[in-house]
């Protein structure tokens, strides 16, 4: 798999499980998060009841606002997490039934992408020997990584992407994915309401593996950071004025970028990026594309359904983008590419 054979890390692995899996639940994502929550546990070794609080914790919390959390028809567990919802199930009763039967396909299935197990482990099943996992030594290097803390911003992001299309209801073909005019925030329609997904910021960062999109230095989704990335528009947007430009707005437009490169001493500001720039943006788009759930169907929608189409698309706006601002902006690399 191309995204992880560039830069092999940990992050990188991880990252493939939360943004490549063809999800058919949020169980991927609940186990994701409650690892992270139990980070800090003084044994690797995590029983059943112990995992079962923050599983179960965080599919509550989105029940309670997205009831749809899955493609198959209802589960007994969903059905238990929502009777605790609606007070007609104890906390005990909930740790329980999430022992029981929030964990029969997930453990196993959680290190499985695109049908094939990824070569290392952030635990081992151990339900028959110790009626538990454990954790592994690749995942406390990872939580101790700088860029951890980004990793949960990235679930849970990609958790609300996947929710929404499933909520929606609609088919892959028709959900589409908007950003606001300061490219901060992804929203989609129905009914012609405007529904809040998540940060573009957050939704983007896993796909650029915490890296500025022009000098690669290392840039993070994590408020208050000082390496807090900028969401930028490659095409600048300044050109949404110009007719060939309608749609500047849209995902396959928007990266990462640390503040120099964005609006530093020698930024881009609304300069049009180095020709040698444009491959890298197909190729985070194709990114984008490998994921499922609704960003590959908007990418899709915006920029072709064929690479062909999208390679050519890109250069015509490139073209367009030239002929009318005329200067290029050309970044000084921090560190090897990334993508």
């Amino acid at each position: 798999m191309e995204f992880v054979d560039i830069e092999p890390t940990l992050e990188n692995y991880w990252r493939s499980i939360i943004l490549f899996g063809r999800n058919s639940a949020s169980y991927k994502f609940a186990l994701a998060k409650s690892l992270i929550d139990l980070a800090q546990s003084p044994t690797d070794l995590i029983g059943l009841d112990e995992l079962a609080e923050p599983f179960s914790r965080h599919l509550c919390e989105h029940l309670s606002h997205i009831d749809k959390q899955g493609t198959a028809p209802d589960s007994n567990f969903l059905k238990a997490c929502r009777e605790y919802n609606a007070g007609q199930r104890s906390k005990d009763q909930l740790i329980s039934a999430t022992t029981q039967l929030g964990f029969t396909n997930v453990i196993k299935a959680f290190h499985n992408v695109n049908n094939a197990d990824l070569p290392i482990k952030f635990f081992v099943d151990e339900r028959k020997a110790s009626k538990g996992i454990r954790l592994t030594e690749d995942f406390f290097k990872l939580v101790e990584r700088p860029t951890s803390s980004d990793l949960g911003i990235e679930t849970e992001s990609r958790w609300r992407l996947v929710e929404t299309a499933w909520n929606l209801n609609i088919s892959h073909q028709l959900i589409t994915v908007h950003a606001d005019n300061e490219g901060t925030n992804l929203f989609t329609h129905l009914d012609n309401k405007r529904i809040g997904i998540t940060s573009s910021r957050d939704a983007l960062n896993g796909y650029q593996k915490s890296r500025c999109f022009y000098c690669f230095d290392q840039v993070s989704v994590t408020p208050g950071s000082n390496q807090l990335a900028d969401v930028d528009h490659f095409f600048p947007h300044i050109l949404k004025s110009h007719q060939a430009f309608k749609n500047i707005d849209g995902v396959w437009n928007l990266v990462l970028a640390c503040k120099e490169c964005n609006r530093g001493e020698n930024g881009k500001f609304a300069k049009l990026p180095d020709l040698t720039l444009l491959s890298r943006l197909q190729k985070r788009n194709e990114y984008l594309i490998t994921s499922h759930h609704p960003l590959r169907e908007t990418l899709m929608q915006q920029t072709g359904t064929k690479v062909t189409q999208r390679t050519a698309f890109l250069q015509a706006s490139y073209n367009n983008a030239k002929a009318q601002l005329i200067h290029n902006w050309k970044p000084e690399p921090k560190n090897d590419p990334q993508f």
